[in-house]
């Protein structure tokens, strides 16, 4: 999806494959620039640190290792705010490529690409670096009954293998739980490698998940590792699950039911070591429903259930979220340490916020930015929502049941589309002001007929 505000590097010495990268992504995307040596990095970085990096993992002529490569996506990760790694190999070495996953690539390409392979990685690699938590914040914060709950399941359910489903909004941090299951159970030494599966093309679907083999289809040039091998030994995490077609759904049912996968163009299967968490944001009844969702696919993913409550459900953890946030940013952006304003405080935790966590971070880093005062105002939070929306959240809250479905629903429709009235139309604009992915955005505007 494109994004004309995305920064994107091209980090690699081949200046054709550079050049090849740049014109097809400059065709979706905003900045992209390109870089055929390392040890200037530090000077491009100075400047700003992109959004997105493709990274190529050899520099010198017959190197092969990746060892450079690896030494330069160490030094992104430890940024303070890293951007999204895509590691770039013309080799098509599974080891390499999960070690550059392991060491915080959010994915691997192999040249020479497949130019909607390229594109989809990018796009998911944006998508998911506007959605992530802020790398230095702890995970699952908040001491409030509910997340006391969720955390005492998290650790109940981390030490077995059993699959597991998150259920939750958009913005609550659906990959944050599944990280903290990762990172509690027996295969926290191994890969956490997240997909998001509405973002895969039907057409391609097998070969990302699967792999394949070299020749198996036109572009196929060199052997490619699918998903599942390359995070062999570890967790896969598939988000997003409730997008994806019916017809995607047969083909992974019948992987996770044979425990193998075969690669296309493959004569043979190849065993599959992986724990399955998944994700999705559809409510429940949707995802019962058997033409969304296939009964027997939910049955194998759902073994245990997780829901991950929103803040409004949750508003003994907004002061603490409040304060994390702020002084976070405020150390990032050199900014000076503010107190929050009383009157800002109740307003904010009266706020309904319906991007959760993810719009109370951005709310916060946009606070940081733009105080004048000596103390944060509510007004500096850039925060809004219809009069008829601030009316109807109190009174919907107030009687639950009766209608609560179609309130809610009108609600959210409504600040939907106020964020863009507010936006004049800019989809990205919109997404950040109310704390959603622009593909979650998408799927409420079809949702709501705007």
């Amino acid at each position: 999806m494109a994004d004309p505000t995305a920064s994107i590097l091209i980090l690699d010495d081949d200046d054709d494959v550079a050049c090849a990268a740049s014109m097809l992504l400059r065709r979706r995307h905003g900045a992209v620039a390109t870089l055929g040596d390392p040890a200037r990095l530090e000077a491009l970085l100075q400047a700003g640190v992109p959004d997105v990096v493709l990274l190529d993992l050899n520099f010198t002529p017959g190197r092969i290792d990746g060892t450079e490569g690896l030494a330069v996506l160490d030094r992104l990760r430890a940024l303070p705010r890293p951007p999204s790694v895509i590691a770039l190999t013309a080799y098509a070495d599974v080891p390499l490529a999960v070690e550059a996953l392991k060491r915080g690539a959010s994915d691997f390409i192999t040249k020479p690409w497949d130019n909607a392979r390229l594109l989809a990685a990018v796009d998911g690699a944006l998508a998911r670096r506007a959605s992530a938590a802020v790398p230095s914040a702890p995970a699952l914060m908040g001491d409030s009954a509910p997340m006391r709950e969720l955390k005492a399941m998290v650790a109940g359910v981390a030490p077995t293998e059993a699959n597991v489903m998150v259920l939750g909004e958009n913005g609550v941090g659906k990959e944050l739980v599944a990280r903290a299951i990762h990172g509690t159970s027996s295969r926290a030494g191994s890969i956490f490698l997240a997909v998001d599966m509405g973002a895969l093309p039907e057409t391609t679907f097998e070969s990302e998940l699967f792999g394949h083999r070299k020749g198996s289809f036109t572009d196929a040039r060199s052997d490619r590792a699918g998903r599942f091998q390359a995070a062999r030994g570890g967790t896969l995490f598939l988000d997003e699950i409730g997008n994806m077609p019916l017809p995607a759904q047969a083909k992974l049912l019948t992987a996770l039911e044979r425990r193998e996968v075969t690669p296309l163009g493959a004569d043979r299967a190849e065993p599959i070591d992986v724990r399955i968490v998944s994700a999705t944001n559809l409510d429940e009844a949707r995802l019962f429903d058997p033409s969304v969702f296939r009964p027997d696919l939910l049955f194998r993913l759902n073994t245990i259930v997780l829901r991950v409550p929103p803040l409004r459900e949750r508003r003994d953890d907004i002061p603490g979220l409040l304060h994390h946030y702020l002084s976070l940013y405020e150390a990032q952006y050199g900014r000076p340490v503010r107190e929050l304003a009383a009157h800002a405080l109740v307003r904010l935790c009266e706020w309904s916020w319906p991007g959760n966590v993810r719009a109370l971070r951005h709310a916060c880093e946009r606070a940081v930015i733009l105080a004048a005062q000596a103390e944060y105002r509510f007004e500096d939070f850039g925060l809004f929502a219809p009069a008829s929306a601030a009316q109807a959240a109190p009174a919907a809250a107030a009687r639950p049941g009766d209608g609560e479905e179609y309130k809610l629903g009108a609600l959210e429709r409504e600040t939907i589309a106020a964020a863009l009235d507010k936006a004049k139309g800019n989809i990205s604009l919109a997404a950040r002001m109310l704390g959603l992915s622009r593909a979650a955005l998408y799927r409420k505007l079809g949702k709501h007929g705007i």
